[in-house]
Protein backbone atom coordinates (compact mmCIF):
# COMPACT_ATOMS: atom_id res chain seq x y z
CA UNK A 1 0.00 0.00 0.00
CA UNK A 2 1.13 3.33 -0.96
CA UNK A 3 2.00 6.10 1.70
CA UNK A 4 -0.90 8.04 1.84
CA UNK A 5 1.60 11.82 1.90
CA UNK A 6 -1.00 14.29 0.91
CA UNK A 7 -4.60 14.57 2.98
CA UNK A 8 -6.70 15.78 -0.35
CA UNK A 9 -6.94 15.49 -4.60
CA UNK A 10 -9.83 17.34 -5.76
CA UNK A 11 -10.65 17.15 -9.33
CA UNK A 12 -13.05 19.46 -10.43
CA UNK A 13 -14.06 22.02 -13.27
CA UNK A 14 -11.32 25.15 -13.15
CA UNK A 15 -14.01 28.48 -13.10
CA UNK A 16 -13.45 31.55 -12.58
CA UNK A 17 -16.66 33.47 -10.90
CA UNK A 18 -18.42 36.89 -12.30
CA UNK A 19 -20.44 37.74 -9.94
CA UNK A 20 -22.95 40.93 -10.04
CA UNK A 21 -25.83 41.95 -7.46
CA UNK A 22 -28.90 41.73 -9.78
CA UNK A 23 -32.94 42.11 -9.08
CA UNK A 24 -34.87 38.88 -9.44
CA UNK A 25 -36.61 40.34 -12.57
CA UNK A 26 -33.29 40.14 -14.08
CA UNK A 27 -33.13 36.48 -13.47
CA UNK A 28 -36.66 35.73 -14.72
CA UNK A 29 -35.74 38.34 -17.54
CA UNK A 30 -32.83 35.56 -18.66
CA UNK A 31 -34.91 32.71 -17.89
CA UNK A 32 -32.14 31.09 -15.31
CA UNK A 33 -33.73 29.44 -12.76
CA UNK A 34 -32.95 30.52 -9.31
CA UNK A 35 -30.84 29.28 -7.25
CA UNK A 36 -29.71 26.46 -10.03
CA UNK A 37 -27.02 26.47 -12.27
CA UNK A 38 -27.74 26.52 -16.10
CA UNK A 39 -25.49 25.30 -18.04
CA UNK A 40 -24.59 28.07 -21.41
CA UNK A 41 -22.44 28.41 -24.50
CA UNK A 42 -19.80 31.41 -24.79
CA UNK A 43 -22.32 33.50 -27.00
CA UNK A 44 -24.91 33.26 -24.48
CA UNK A 45 -22.32 34.01 -22.06
CA UNK A 46 -21.25 37.02 -23.91
CA UNK A 47 -24.24 38.43 -24.16
CA UNK A 48 -25.19 37.56 -20.23
CA UNK A 49 -22.04 39.47 -19.34
CA UNK A 50 -22.93 42.64 -21.57
CA UNK A 51 -26.13 42.68 -19.41
CA UNK A 52 -24.91 42.66 -16.18
CA UNK A 53 -24.49 45.44 -13.79
CA UNK A 54 -21.36 46.07 -11.78
CA UNK A 55 -19.51 42.82 -11.93
CA UNK A 56 -16.26 41.55 -9.52
CA UNK A 57 -14.55 38.15 -11.14
CA UNK A 58 -13.14 35.84 -8.50
CA UNK A 59 -11.60 32.23 -9.24
CA UNK A 60 -14.22 29.42 -8.49
CA UNK A 61 -15.31 26.26 -9.41
CA UNK A 62 -16.99 24.07 -6.35
CA UNK A 63 -13.71 21.31 -6.10
CA UNK A 64 -11.50 23.99 -6.55
CA UNK A 65 -13.26 26.11 -3.52
CA UNK A 66 -12.98 23.25 -1.54
CA UNK A 67 -9.41 22.83 -1.95
CA UNK A 68 -8.55 26.22 -1.98
CA UNK A 69 -10.45 26.27 1.74
CA UNK A 70 -8.95 23.03 2.82
CA UNK A 71 -5.32 24.19 2.06
CA UNK A 72 -6.00 27.08 3.63
CA UNK A 73 -7.16 25.85 7.27
CA UNK A 74 -3.62 23.40 6.94
CA UNK A 75 -4.31 20.72 4.94
CA UNK A 76 -1.97 19.35 2.01
CA UNK A 77 -4.11 19.42 -1.41
CA UNK A 78 -4.07 18.77 -4.85
CA UNK A 79 -5.87 19.79 -7.85
CA UNK A 80 -6.88 18.69 -10.44
CA UNK A 81 -8.90 20.55 -13.82
CA UNK A 82 -8.24 22.11 -17.28
CA UNK A 83 -7.32 25.68 -17.92
CA UNK A 84 -6.73 27.49 -21.26
CA UNK A 85 -3.38 29.92 -21.78
CA UNK A 86 -5.75 32.67 -21.68
CA UNK A 87 -6.45 35.70 -19.33
CA UNK A 88 -8.46 33.61 -17.19
CA UNK A 89 -6.71 31.04 -16.85
CA UNK A 90 -3.85 32.66 -15.40
CA UNK A 91 -5.99 34.76 -12.84
CA UNK A 92 -7.68 30.97 -12.06
CA UNK A 93 -3.81 29.38 -11.90
CA UNK A 94 -2.40 32.17 -9.58
CA UNK A 95 -5.52 32.75 -7.26
CA UNK A 96 -5.15 28.96 -6.62
CA UNK A 97 -1.99 28.25 -6.11
CA UNK A 98 -1.66 30.90 -3.74
CA UNK A 99 -3.75 28.96 -1.29
CA UNK A 100 -1.35 26.50 -1.34
CA UNK A 101 -3.20 24.65 -3.69
CA UNK A 102 -0.40 22.64 -6.07
CA UNK A 103 -1.75 22.61 -9.15
CA UNK A 104 0.33 21.62 -12.13
CA UNK A 105 -1.61 21.49 -15.24
CA UNK A 106 0.16 23.03 -18.58
CA UNK A 107 -2.39 25.51 -19.70
CA UNK A 108 -3.87 24.57 -23.23
CA UNK A 109 -2.70 26.41 -25.98
CA UNK A 110 -6.03 26.62 -28.38
CA UNK A 111 -9.85 25.24 -27.50
CA UNK A 112 -12.27 26.73 -25.55
CA UNK A 113 -11.68 29.40 -22.97
CA UNK A 114 -11.13 28.92 -19.86
CA UNK A 115 -14.33 28.34 -18.38
CA UNK A 116 -16.52 31.06 -16.48
CA UNK A 117 -19.48 31.18 -14.82
CA UNK A 118 -21.94 34.46 -13.93
CA UNK A 119 -23.14 34.61 -10.49
CA UNK A 120 -26.29 36.72 -9.61
CA UNK A 121 -26.92 37.58 -6.53
CA UNK A 122 -30.58 38.97 -5.32
CA UNK A 123 -31.40 40.99 -2.49
CA UNK A 124 -32.18 37.75 -0.69
CA UNK A 125 -28.24 36.73 -0.82
CA UNK A 126 -29.28 33.54 -3.23
CA UNK A 127 -26.89 33.10 -6.09
CA UNK A 128 -28.27 32.14 -9.29
CA UNK A 129 -25.18 30.81 -12.30
CA UNK A 130 -24.91 30.46 -15.64
CA UNK A 131 -21.72 28.92 -16.40
CA UNK A 132 -19.82 28.40 -19.51
CA UNK A 133 -17.76 25.43 -18.79
CA UNK A 134 -15.40 26.19 -21.61
CA UNK A 135 -12.28 23.95 -22.08
CA UNK A 136 -12.86 22.50 -18.44
CA UNK A 137 -15.12 19.63 -20.52
CA UNK A 138 -12.08 18.83 -22.15
CA UNK A 139 -10.42 17.18 -18.39
CA UNK A 140 -10.49 13.41 -19.39
CA UNK A 141 -9.13 10.01 -18.14
CA UNK A 142 -5.72 10.56 -18.84
CA UNK A 143 -5.79 13.78 -16.41
CA UNK A 144 -5.94 11.56 -13.36
CA UNK A 145 -2.64 11.02 -12.22
CA UNK A 146 -2.75 7.12 -10.90
CA UNK A 147 0.31 8.13 -8.01
CA UNK A 148 -1.37 10.88 -7.04
CA UNK A 149 -4.20 8.75 -6.29
CA UNK A 150 -2.62 6.23 -4.00
CA UNK A 151 -0.89 8.87 -1.97
CA UNK A 152 -3.73 10.99 -1.38
CA UNK A 153 -6.03 9.90 1.85
CA UNK A 154 -9.12 11.43 -0.12
CA UNK A 155 -10.28 12.08 -3.83
CA UNK A 156 -12.75 14.76 -3.81
CA UNK A 157 -15.06 14.61 -6.90
CA UNK A 158 -17.83 17.54 -7.71
CA UNK A 159 -21.01 16.08 -9.55
CA UNK A 160 -21.06 19.15 -11.88
CA UNK A 161 -18.32 16.88 -13.61
CA UNK A 162 -20.49 14.75 -15.24
CA UNK A 163 -22.43 17.13 -17.13
CA UNK A 164 -19.26 16.50 -19.62
CA UNK A 165 -18.79 12.92 -20.37
CA UNK A 166 -15.17 12.52 -20.78
CA UNK A 167 -14.69 14.38 -17.33
CA UNK A 168 -17.06 11.43 -16.21
CA UNK A 169 -14.84 9.24 -17.83
CA UNK A 170 -12.36 10.90 -15.53
CA UNK A 171 -14.46 10.41 -12.54
CA UNK A 172 -15.24 7.25 -13.25
CA UNK A 173 -11.11 6.37 -13.74
CA UNK A 174 -10.26 8.10 -10.30
CA UNK A 175 -13.06 6.04 -8.27
CA UNK A 176 -11.61 2.83 -9.57
CA UNK A 177 -8.33 3.59 -8.68
CA UNK A 178 -8.91 4.84 -5.03
CA UNK A 179 -10.72 2.03 -4.44
CA UNK A 180 -7.81 -0.28 -5.83
CA UNK A 181 -4.94 1.98 -3.29
CA UNK A 182 -7.81 2.09 -0.28
CA UNK A 183 -7.88 5.83 -1.17
CA UNK A 184 -11.73 7.53 0.36
CA UNK A 185 -13.76 8.57 -2.17
CA UNK A 186 -16.00 11.96 -1.43
CA UNK A 187 -18.16 13.47 -3.62
CA UNK A 188 -20.41 16.49 -3.36
CA UNK A 189 -23.88 15.96 -5.61
CA UNK A 190 -22.95 20.40 -6.71
CA UNK A 191 -26.46 21.43 -7.63
CA UNK A 192 -29.97 19.35 -7.65
CA UNK A 193 -30.09 20.21 -11.45
CA UNK A 194 -27.22 18.35 -12.20
CA UNK A 195 -28.60 15.44 -9.95
CA UNK A 196 -31.92 15.20 -11.57
CA UNK A 197 -29.30 14.97 -15.24
CA UNK A 198 -27.21 12.67 -13.93
CA UNK A 199 -29.35 11.03 -11.42
CA UNK A 200 -28.96 7.36 -12.93
CA UNK A 201 -25.35 6.90 -12.65
CA UNK A 202 -24.74 9.15 -9.46
CA UNK A 203 -27.47 6.56 -7.61
CA UNK A 204 -26.01 3.95 -8.41
CA UNK A 205 -22.60 4.90 -7.77
CA UNK A 206 -23.65 6.15 -4.21
CA UNK A 207 -26.38 2.83 -3.43
CA UNK A 208 -23.73 0.35 -4.82
CA UNK A 209 -20.85 1.45 -1.97
CA UNK A 210 -19.07 3.24 -4.33
CA UNK A 211 -18.75 6.22 -2.27
CA UNK A 212 -17.19 6.72 0.78
CA UNK A 213 -18.21 10.67 1.79
CA UNK A 214 -21.37 11.91 0.29
CA UNK A 215 -21.97 16.17 0.77
CA UNK A 216 -25.13 16.99 -0.20
CA UNK A 217 -27.74 19.91 0.47
CA UNK A 218 -31.47 18.91 1.22
CA UNK A 219 -32.31 19.43 -2.45
CA UNK A 220 -29.70 17.67 -3.32
CA UNK A 221 -30.27 14.29 -1.54
CA UNK A 222 -34.37 14.90 -1.65
CA UNK A 223 -33.64 14.83 -6.02
CA UNK A 224 -31.07 11.54 -5.44
CA UNK A 225 -33.04 9.85 -3.40
CA UNK A 226 -36.60 10.61 -4.33
CA UNK A 227 -37.56 11.46 -0.88
CA UNK A 228 -39.77 14.12 0.80
CA UNK A 229 -37.97 14.99 3.92
CA UNK A 230 -33.98 15.27 5.06
CA UNK A 231 -34.84 12.15 7.38
CA UNK A 232 -36.14 10.04 4.90
CA UNK A 233 -33.02 10.43 2.57
CA UNK A 234 -30.66 10.36 6.20
CA UNK A 235 -32.26 6.94 6.12
CA UNK A 236 -31.83 6.18 2.14
CA UNK A 237 -27.90 7.37 2.52
CA UNK A 238 -26.81 5.67 5.99
CA UNK A 239 -27.78 2.40 4.29
CA UNK A 240 -25.30 2.85 1.43
CA UNK A 241 -22.89 5.06 2.64
CA UNK A 242 -20.65 5.29 5.56
CA UNK A 243 -20.81 8.75 5.96
CA UNK A 244 -23.38 11.43 4.78
CA UNK A 245 -22.94 15.31 5.48
CA UNK A 246 -26.32 16.89 4.72
CA UNK A 247 -27.08 20.76 4.84
CA UNK A 248 -29.89 22.97 5.13
CA UNK A 249 -28.48 26.52 5.33
CA UNK A 250 -29.51 28.29 8.80
CA UNK A 251 -30.78 24.81 9.91
CA UNK A 252 -27.43 23.86 10.48
CA UNK A 253 -26.76 19.88 8.95
CA UNK A 254 -27.44 16.17 9.91
CA UNK A 255 -24.55 13.91 9.94
CA UNK A 256 -25.23 10.38 9.40
CA UNK A 257 -23.16 7.29 9.79
CA UNK A 258 -24.81 4.18 9.80
CA UNK A 259 -27.37 4.36 12.99
CA UNK A 260 -25.18 7.64 14.00
CA UNK A 261 -27.27 11.28 13.58
CA UNK A 262 -25.36 14.05 14.81
CA UNK A 263 -27.26 17.44 14.51
CA UNK A 264 -24.57 20.38 13.97
CA UNK A 265 -26.22 24.24 14.61
CA UNK A 266 -25.16 26.79 11.61
CA UNK A 267 -23.28 28.99 12.18
CA UNK A 268 -22.97 33.13 11.98
CA UNK A 269 -20.69 36.07 10.94
CA UNK A 270 -23.08 38.89 10.03
CA UNK A 271 -25.92 39.41 7.53
CA UNK A 272 -25.72 37.11 4.56
CA UNK A 273 -24.52 38.81 1.97
CA UNK A 274 -23.95 35.83 -1.20
CA UNK A 275 -24.12 32.07 -0.70
CA UNK A 276 -22.06 31.30 -3.01
CA UNK A 277 -19.78 28.41 -2.61
CA UNK A 278 -21.33 27.81 1.16
CA UNK A 279 -21.32 24.36 0.13
CA UNK A 280 -18.31 23.89 -1.25
CA UNK A 281 -16.63 25.66 1.91
CA UNK A 282 -18.60 23.61 4.05
CA UNK A 283 -17.51 20.76 2.74
CA UNK A 284 -13.40 21.67 3.00
CA UNK A 285 -14.02 22.36 7.19
CA UNK A 286 -15.42 19.02 7.23
CA UNK A 287 -13.17 17.47 5.66
CA UNK A 288 -10.22 18.82 7.34
CA UNK A 289 -11.50 17.89 10.56
CA UNK A 290 -12.25 14.23 9.39
CA UNK A 291 -8.29 14.62 8.15
CA UNK A 292 -7.12 15.55 11.59
CA UNK A 293 -9.44 12.39 13.03
CA UNK A 294 -11.64 15.02 14.62
CA UNK A 295 -15.05 13.73 16.38
CA UNK A 296 -18.07 13.92 13.49
CA UNK A 297 -19.61 16.63 15.43
CA UNK A 298 -16.74 19.04 15.88
CA UNK A 299 -15.86 18.33 11.64
CA UNK A 300 -19.16 19.36 11.15
CA UNK A 301 -18.89 22.89 13.40
CA UNK A 302 -15.78 23.25 11.36
CA UNK A 303 -17.76 22.99 7.95
CA UNK A 304 -20.55 25.14 9.49
CA UNK A 305 -17.74 28.08 10.45
CA UNK A 306 -16.04 28.29 7.66
CA UNK A 307 -19.54 27.99 5.56
CA UNK A 308 -20.74 30.72 7.74
CA UNK A 309 -17.64 32.93 6.40
CA UNK A 310 -18.08 32.31 3.01
CA UNK A 311 -21.34 33.88 2.78
CA UNK A 312 -20.42 37.10 4.73
CA UNK A 313 -18.40 38.69 1.25
CA UNK A 314 -19.05 38.08 -2.43
CA UNK A 315 -17.63 35.42 -3.71
CA UNK A 316 -16.99 31.44 -2.20
CA UNK A 317 -12.94 32.08 -1.54
CA UNK A 318 -12.14 32.89 1.95
CA UNK A 319 -11.56 36.73 2.85
CA UNK A 320 -10.38 36.04 6.39
CA UNK A 321 -7.74 33.75 8.29
CA UNK A 322 -9.58 30.56 8.43
CA UNK A 323 -7.02 29.21 11.17
CA UNK A 324 -7.41 32.32 13.09
CA UNK A 325 -10.83 32.33 12.91
CA UNK A 326 -11.71 29.15 13.83
CA UNK A 327 -9.18 29.96 16.86
CA UNK A 328 -10.98 32.76 17.95
CA UNK A 329 -13.91 30.73 17.77
CA UNK A 330 -13.10 28.21 19.69
CA UNK A 331 -11.54 30.00 22.31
Amino acid sequence: MTRKSQDLLAVGNAIVDVIARQDEAFISSHSLEKGGMTLIDAATAEKLYDDLDQTVSNSGGSAANSAAAFASLGGSVEFVGKVRDDELGHVFTHDLRSTGVKFEASPAADGPPTGHCMVMVTPDAERTMATCLGIATSLNPADIDEDAIARSRYVFLEGYLFDSPSARDACLKAITLAKLYGTQIVLTLSDAGCVERHKGLLSRLVRNFWIDVLFANETEINALFGSESLEEAAEDVAACCSLAALTQSEKGSLIVSGNNRVRVAAESFGKAVDTTGAGDLYAAGFLYGLSQDKPLEECGRLGALVAAESVTHLGARAQHDLKELIREKAA
